[in-house]
């Protein structure tokens, strides 16, 4: 599903990511269009038969919300194509990454795995983890949201996209992403410090001690100037969006 998501974003961004993106398989011609909306057509299939194949309601209700959430951020259709408002563009990223993800992928274990839910009818209890999860990962995605676009200035004034970093600025953007990201990593280490267990305490406060100190190194040396440095930063972000997915099952 998330290779349906980024493929069709990139086949209706393709004129855009010719001037942003330019070594982009559709943009740079390495892949052809048809061939494109093929790989992007059979994963959707591939990934709502999986859905189905399951037999979750939870699972293939978080699927179908991605579909969704999807085709409505990037398909050029009356009412639709939610990425040209920084807003809604917004809205459809933390929704998908912080909510239907964390609480619709825990329903499906939590029924799949757990036999006294089916057996005994106990009710379902949403963990300390996955509640700090969604919290946690509600301000990583509106940082995703709002740092994707920085290092994308020149193409979205061009085709007349409205971003946050047209709007406000890419520097003042960037820094509002690592003030953003800075809370969340304080909130968690405050959440660690309340664990009933030394472990626990210990990995989630040294573990997000560490990634926001790495982060703070990289904000302080990065070119904002230059597209390709903050490409970088941004895919260094995806890599401590999912290096939480480490210290989640700790935060107990």
């Amino acid at each position: 599903m998330n290779i349906f998501v980024v493929g069709l974003n990139q086949i209706y961004d393709v004129e855009i990511d010719k001037v942003n993106k330019p070594y982009l398989p559709l943009a740079s011609g390495v892949m052809s269009m048809k061939l494109g909306v093929g790989v992007v057509v059979i994963s959707l299939i591939m990934s709502l038969a999986m859905g189905m194949i399951s037999g979750s309601l939870a699972l293939m209700a978080a699927l179908l919300c991605l579909f969704f959430l999807g085709s409505l951020y990037s398909i050029e259709l009356p009412f639709m194509r939610w990425k040209r408002d920084p807003f809604l563009a917004a809205a459809t990223i933390v929704t998908a990454r912080a909510l239907v993800i964390q609480f619709a992928y825990f329903i499906h274990i939590q029924f799949s795995s757990c036999v006294q839910m089916y057996v005994l009818g106990e009710p379902l209890v949403f963990s300390r983890g996955v509640t700090f999860a969604a919290c946690f990962m509600f301000l990583f995605a509106s940082v995703i949201s709002l740092f994707k676009d920085i290092p994308d200035v020149e193409g979205d004034e061009m085709h007349g996209f409205k971003s946050f970093s047209v709007m406000l600025g890419q520097e003042r953007v960037f820094w509002m992403c690592i003030n953003i990201l800075m809370v969340a990593y304080g909130g968690a280490m405050a959440i660690g410090v309340s664990s009933s267990s030394l472990l626990n305490k210990i990995v989630t406060v040294l573990g997000h001690f560490s990634l926001a100190s790495l982060l703070m190194y990289r904000a302080l040396r990065i070119n904002i100037s230059t597209a390709g440095s903050v490409y970088g930063f941004y895919m260094f972000i995806w890599k401590l969006f999912y290096a939480e997915y480490f210290l989640i099952p700790f935060m107990r």
